[in-house]
Formats: C-alpha cells, structure tokens, sequence
C-alpha cells in the first residue's frame, strides 16, 4: 500500500507526463475498483466489462484530482468510478429517455463531478439545484429518468449465505399460476411432493403469499423457504420429465 505522501508524489509526476507514475498509480487503485464493481453485479453486465468501466473512472480521477481539493485520493476517485459505472449503464439502458431529459441528467452529472471535487463528497440533490439554479424536483426527475433498471433477478440480500433476489420478495398472479398448472395437470404431480414441499407452493402460487409471509406462518426463514421451493420446483420438473 502506498502512503499519502507516495500517492501525492505520483499524482504530481502522472500529471506532469509521467507515464509510469500513471500506471502505477492504476496499478495501487485496482482493488478499489473490485470492491466498487462488486456493487453492480447481478445486473445483466458482465464483470469484467463493469472493471473496465471503473478502471477509466480512476483513470480520470488520476487525470483530474488537485491537492487543493482537500481530501485523500481515495475519497475523490470512489464517486469518480461509480459514476463512470453509473452513466456506462445508464447508457445502455433500453428505456428511450427524451433527448433534453437525457442532456438535462448529462448536465446534472458534470455539476455533481466539479462539486465533488470541491466538496470531497458526493453532492445532495439540493446542492446540485442550487448550482444549477435550478428545483430539486427537475434535477431528481433528470437523475431517476437515467436509472438504469432493476431486474426481478437482481440479488437484493444474503441470508445464511444464501442469496435474496427481487422476484423471491414478491407475490405471484394466483389466476396465472393457478391456470397454468391446470392446464399442464400438474395437480397429480404435486401430490407427489413431499408434504413440506408442497405445503409451500401451494403457499406461494395458490394463495399468493411471498416467501416472506410463508416463512413467518409456518416458523421458518425466508432462505429455508426459498431452498424449499427451489427443491419442490426440481421435483416437479423431473417428475414432470419422467411422465
């Protein structure tokens, strides 16, 4: 690890040219961007193409930082990678945003970049208005129109391990579900299940329940009823395959 001191001095001589003085700087700083990264998995981008990413925001941090600022390298360059993450997916989102509202949120994130630099931190909504002249509600209504979308699949918490994702959180379309499994005839199969096992989806796709409200009426934790509908799923499917 370099110290404040070494980093000060790198800083100066990457600046000034130095290329080596650049490379090891981005050499020190990967971990940062791992652990940055690390917070935007689970959203359909592959992990290296996310460290990519970050590696030019700490590129730019490098390019762009003064001591003047105040703050330690690390606390500027943080911001500075997960913005650059934040716009890469923001990008490439498949929600078609106007084009004044996208120029609006391109400039909310250039006011946000120069005030972190002053600021040391990640600027509020109301800061950013203020600098703009403009009302917190257009600059959160810029900022959310660029949110890049959240996918049912998307892992929200780990328990025992185990990961939580949106779609385990939420309830099911009973009329759905219900005639889905009438029409495969699929009643028979369930029968089959273990009582356990079936006591949980008919639980959680005939009465509509998250696996939330299952695990508190039947004494278990949520991760314990996931593992036991991911189970009674299994065997459905291969008794399923085997009919």
């Amino acid at each position: 690890m370099l110290g404040d001191e070494d980093i000060g001095g790198l800083l100066e001589k990457a600046r000034a040219g130095d290329q080596n003085a650049k490379e090891l700087l981005i050499e020190k700083n990967l971990n940062l961007v791992r652990s940055i990264v690390h917070r935007f998995t689970g959203r359909g981008y592959e992990w290296d193409d996310l460290f990519q990413i970050g590696c030019i925001g700490l590129i730019k941090a490098i390019e762009r930082f003064d001591a003047s600022f105040g703050v330690k390298f690390s606390t500027y360059a943080v911001p500075m990678v997960i913005g650059e993450i934040r716009r890469f997916i923001r990008d490439d989102s498949p929600v078609k945003v106007s084009r004044p509202l996208k120029e609006l949120a391109y400039k909310v994130h250039k006011f946000q970049e120069r005030l972190q630099g002053s600021l040391g931190r990640e600027p509020t909504i109301g800061e950013v208005a203020a600098e703009m002249a403009l009302s917190p509600q257009d600059v959160a209504l810029a900022l959310e129109a660029v949110q890049p979308l959240a996918s049912l699949f998307d892992q929200t918490f780990f328990e025992d391990g185990d990961p939580i994702s949106r779609m385990d959180q939420i309830g099911c379309d009973p009329g759905h579900d219900v005639a889905a499994i009438d029409n495969l005839a699929l009643r028979e199969i369930l029968s089959r299940l273990p009582a356990r096992e079936r006591l949980v989806i008919r639980l959680r796709f005939f009465e509509d329940k998250t696996q939330s409200e299952i695990a508190r009426q039947i004494g278990l934790s949520q991760v314990q009823v996931s593992r036991i509908e991911k189970q009674a799923l299994r065997l459905i499917k291969e008794y399923m395959q085997s009919s």
